[in-house]
Protein backbone atom coordinates (compact mmCIF):
# COMPACT_ATOMS: atom_id res chain seq x y z
CA UNK A 1 0.00 0.00 0.00
CA UNK A 2 1.21 3.56 -0.95
CA UNK A 3 1.95 5.73 1.86
CA UNK A 4 0.14 8.53 0.20
CA UNK A 5 -3.46 6.26 0.37
CA UNK A 6 -2.61 4.93 3.91
CA UNK A 7 -4.59 6.93 6.47
CA UNK A 8 -1.84 7.45 8.60
CA UNK A 9 -2.09 7.15 12.45
CA UNK A 10 -2.61 9.95 14.50
CA UNK A 11 -3.64 11.01 18.12
CA UNK A 12 -0.93 12.13 20.73
CA UNK A 13 -0.69 15.42 22.68
CA UNK A 14 2.52 15.74 24.28
CA UNK A 15 3.03 18.97 27.21
CA UNK A 16 5.69 19.95 28.95
CA UNK A 17 5.72 21.94 31.92
CA UNK A 18 8.74 24.24 33.96
CA UNK A 19 7.64 25.71 37.01
CA UNK A 20 9.15 26.26 40.37
CA UNK A 21 11.66 23.74 40.59
CA UNK A 22 9.68 20.96 39.00
CA UNK A 23 9.22 19.39 35.55
CA UNK A 24 6.16 17.29 34.37
CA UNK A 25 5.56 15.53 30.95
CA UNK A 26 2.11 14.65 30.38
CA UNK A 27 0.73 12.48 27.45
CA UNK A 28 -2.48 11.18 26.30
CA UNK A 29 -3.30 8.13 25.53
CA UNK A 30 -5.13 8.09 22.41
CA UNK A 31 -4.17 6.28 19.18
CA UNK A 32 -6.09 6.67 16.04
CA UNK A 33 -6.10 5.03 12.34
CA UNK A 34 -7.66 7.52 9.93
CA UNK A 35 -11.11 8.07 12.03
CA UNK A 36 -10.94 5.42 14.47
CA UNK A 37 -9.85 5.13 17.49
CA UNK A 38 -7.42 1.93 18.18
CA UNK A 39 -6.70 2.35 21.61
CA UNK A 40 -7.46 5.08 24.48
CA UNK A 41 -4.97 3.79 26.92
CA UNK A 42 -1.25 3.89 25.19
CA UNK A 43 1.62 4.81 27.44
CA UNK A 44 3.17 8.33 25.52
CA UNK A 45 5.48 9.21 27.96
CA UNK A 46 8.37 7.10 29.84
CA UNK A 47 11.07 7.62 32.37
CA UNK A 48 14.41 6.71 31.25
CA UNK A 49 17.20 5.89 33.62
CA UNK A 50 20.56 5.37 31.99
CA UNK A 51 23.10 4.66 34.82
CA UNK A 52 20.80 6.10 37.94
CA UNK A 53 20.04 9.39 35.91
CA UNK A 54 16.33 10.05 35.56
CA UNK A 55 15.29 11.72 31.93
CA UNK A 56 11.22 12.04 31.27
CA UNK A 57 10.84 11.31 27.83
CA UNK A 58 7.36 12.03 26.16
CA UNK A 59 6.75 10.94 22.13
CA UNK A 60 4.34 12.05 19.18
CA UNK A 61 4.49 10.77 15.94
CA UNK A 62 4.73 6.57 15.33
CA UNK A 63 5.38 4.66 18.54
CA UNK A 64 7.98 1.99 16.46
CA UNK A 65 10.06 5.11 15.44
CA UNK A 66 9.63 6.89 18.55
CA UNK A 67 10.89 3.72 20.68
CA UNK A 68 13.85 3.90 18.28
CA UNK A 69 15.18 7.07 19.53
CA UNK A 70 13.93 6.70 22.66
CA UNK A 71 16.55 3.75 22.94
CA UNK A 72 18.91 5.87 20.91
CA UNK A 73 19.06 8.55 23.55
CA UNK A 74 19.48 6.30 26.25
CA UNK A 75 22.33 5.25 24.51
CA UNK A 76 23.29 8.54 23.77
CA UNK A 77 22.95 9.46 28.12
CA UNK A 78 24.68 6.34 29.04
CA UNK A 79 27.62 7.50 26.99
CA UNK A 80 27.04 10.93 28.44
CA UNK A 81 25.91 11.05 31.93
CA UNK A 82 24.22 14.09 33.34
CA UNK A 83 24.61 15.52 30.08
CA UNK A 84 20.97 15.71 28.81
CA UNK A 85 21.47 18.72 26.31
CA UNK A 86 24.27 17.04 25.11
CA UNK A 87 23.02 13.43 24.17
CA UNK A 88 20.03 15.12 22.54
CA UNK A 89 22.33 17.26 20.35
CA UNK A 90 24.33 13.66 19.52
CA UNK A 91 20.89 12.51 18.99
CA UNK A 92 19.71 14.96 16.56
CA UNK A 93 22.97 15.17 14.75
CA UNK A 94 21.92 11.07 13.68
CA UNK A 95 19.05 11.54 13.01
CA UNK A 96 19.59 14.23 10.91
CA UNK A 97 22.54 12.10 9.08
CA UNK A 98 21.67 8.42 8.94
CA UNK A 99 19.69 6.75 6.77
CA UNK A 100 17.90 4.74 8.26
CA UNK A 101 17.04 7.34 11.12
CA UNK A 102 15.93 9.92 8.48
CA UNK A 103 12.94 7.95 7.87
CA UNK A 104 11.51 7.88 11.35
CA UNK A 105 8.96 10.02 12.43
CA UNK A 106 8.10 11.28 15.71
CA UNK A 107 9.02 14.17 18.11
CA UNK A 108 10.10 14.21 21.54
CA UNK A 109 10.17 16.26 24.64
CA UNK A 110 12.85 15.38 26.91
CA UNK A 111 14.02 16.58 30.46
CA UNK A 112 15.85 15.89 33.29
CA UNK A 113 14.42 18.24 35.74
CA UNK A 114 17.02 21.57 34.85
CA UNK A 115 16.51 21.12 30.97
CA UNK A 116 13.18 21.23 28.99
CA UNK A 117 13.65 20.00 25.43
CA UNK A 118 12.33 19.55 22.26
CA UNK A 119 14.09 17.15 19.66
CA UNK A 120 12.96 16.62 16.18
CA UNK A 121 14.14 14.98 12.77
CA UNK A 122 15.20 18.17 11.74
CA UNK A 123 17.85 18.38 13.83
CA UNK A 124 16.97 20.37 16.11
CA UNK A 125 17.28 20.44 19.21
CA UNK A 126 15.00 23.02 20.83
CA UNK A 127 14.69 24.71 24.45
CA UNK A 128 11.27 26.02 24.31
CA UNK A 129 10.23 29.67 25.32
CA UNK A 130 7.67 30.71 28.57
CA UNK A 131 9.35 27.03 30.07
CA UNK A 132 6.48 25.30 27.94
CA UNK A 133 6.42 22.56 24.95
CA UNK A 134 3.64 21.13 23.21
CA UNK A 135 3.95 18.45 20.32
CA UNK A 136 1.81 16.29 18.58
CA UNK A 137 -1.96 16.84 16.86
CA UNK A 138 -3.49 18.65 20.01
CA UNK A 139 -0.23 20.63 21.41
CA UNK A 140 -0.84 24.38 19.84
CA UNK A 141 -4.23 23.74 22.31
CA UNK A 142 -2.28 22.24 24.98
CA UNK A 143 0.42 24.88 24.52
CA UNK A 144 -1.70 27.96 24.02
CA UNK A 145 -3.82 26.52 27.41
CA UNK A 146 -0.56 26.59 29.97
CA UNK A 147 0.89 29.13 28.25
CA UNK A 148 -2.39 31.36 29.92
CA UNK A 149 -2.19 29.78 32.77
CA UNK A 150 2.05 30.19 33.62
CA UNK A 151 1.45 33.29 35.27
CA UNK A 152 -1.19 31.43 38.04
CA UNK A 153 -0.58 29.74 41.41
CA UNK A 154 -0.83 26.69 39.45
CA UNK A 155 1.82 23.96 40.29
CA UNK A 156 2.99 22.98 37.05
CA UNK A 157 1.02 19.25 37.01
CA UNK A 158 -1.96 21.33 37.38
CA UNK A 159 -1.34 23.43 34.50
CA UNK A 160 -0.16 20.36 32.39
CA UNK A 161 -3.11 18.44 33.43
CA UNK A 162 -5.51 21.27 32.81
CA UNK A 163 -4.22 22.08 29.61
CA UNK A 164 -4.34 19.05 28.18
CA UNK A 165 -8.01 18.77 29.43
CA UNK A 166 -8.54 21.66 26.85
CA UNK A 167 -6.91 19.63 24.51
CA UNK A 168 -8.79 16.96 24.71
CA UNK A 169 -12.05 19.00 24.26
CA UNK A 170 -10.84 20.34 21.16
CA UNK A 171 -8.16 17.56 19.01
CA UNK A 172 -10.72 14.64 18.50
CA UNK A 173 -7.25 12.89 18.31
CA UNK A 174 -6.61 13.52 21.58
CA UNK A 175 -8.22 11.76 24.80
CA UNK A 176 -8.00 12.19 28.90
CA UNK A 177 -5.90 8.85 29.73
CA UNK A 178 -3.23 11.06 30.64
CA UNK A 179 0.32 9.54 31.86
CA UNK A 180 2.22 12.49 33.71
CA UNK A 181 6.02 11.89 34.80
CA UNK A 182 7.22 14.44 37.23
CA UNK A 183 11.02 15.26 38.14
CA UNK A 184 11.64 17.92 40.82
CA UNK A 185 14.88 19.83 41.58
CA UNK A 186 15.50 21.36 44.66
Amino acid sequence: MEKESFPGWHGTTIIGVKKAGEVVIAGDGQVSLGQTVIKGTARKVRRLSPGGFDVVAGFAGSTADAFTLLERLEAKLEAMPGQLARASVELAKDWRTDKYLQKLEAMLIVTDGDELLVITGAGDVLEPEHSVAAIGSGGNFALAAARGMMESDLSAEEIARKSMAIAADICVYTNGNLTVEKISKD
